[in-house]
């Protein structure tokens, strides 16, 4: 599995000439790596005296940062399975039309989970966002740079993923599938980039 890979083997991979793993793999990837940073910036704000207060609240978010971290690892590889199966449809015989029609549905449910995967990397990632304000108010100060990170690491993987969702939304038949999906894709897109940009222009107004 991909996320089994070390890190060198796995940037030489994206970096072959394979098509696959490529930028819904690395968007989730940067989607775990910013909530890893949301769980060490958790990690360091609990027990400390001078943060008592928010102790509970850092152990809840500690809690969402593994959860999420988990899964979109998880992703990493299952994006990667999402575009070979849509290369595996594309081969489908079509001499017939018997054929030609098996093809057509079985190319259009491969593509339909293949947006739907880095449409859940984009939520994930969404949500870490979303905890980020917390984070910066309460959170210890000396990982204030490790917040920036995280903020940025998780846009990286919302933006990234979303590109994913409609590059293969464009393949699909259904026009109601099709549109849904671009509709979610603007919605989480807007919420992402507002709340990302107030996270940034909260720690560089902190940084001086």
């Amino acid at each position: 599995m991909l996320r089994d890979f070390t890190l060198t083997d796995f940037v030489a991979e994206v970096a072959s000439s394979a098509p696959a793993p490529g930028g819904g793999s690395v968007a989730a990837l940067a989607g775990a790596q910013g909530c890893a940073l949301l769980g060490m910036a958790a990690r360091l704000t609990m027990g400390r005296k001078k943060y008592a207060a928010m102790e509970a609240e850092m152990a809840r978010l500690l809690e969402f940062a593994s959860e999420r971290q988990v899964r979109l690892l998880q992703l990493v590889d299952e994006d990667t399975v999402g575009f070979k199966e849509v290369m595996a449809a594309l081969t489908l015989p079509k001499d017939t039309d018997e054929e030609q029609t098996l093809r057509r549905a079985e190319l259009e449910k491969a593509t339909l989970q293949a947006a739907r995967v880095p449409l859940e990397t984009a939520g994930l990632c969404l949500e870490g966002l979303r905890r980020l304000p917390g984070l910066l108010s309460g959170g210890n100060q000396n990982a204030l740079s490790d917040m920036g990170v995280a903020a940025l690491s998780l846009r990286t993987g919302l933006e990234g993923a979303l590109y994913n969702v409609q590059i293969n939304a464009l393949g699909l038949k259904s026009r109601e599938e099709k549109e849904r999906l671009l509709q979610e894709c603007a919605v989480m897109r807007a919420e992402g980039r507002k709340l990302s940009e107030t996270v940034e222009a909260e720690i560089l107004s902190r940084l001086g």
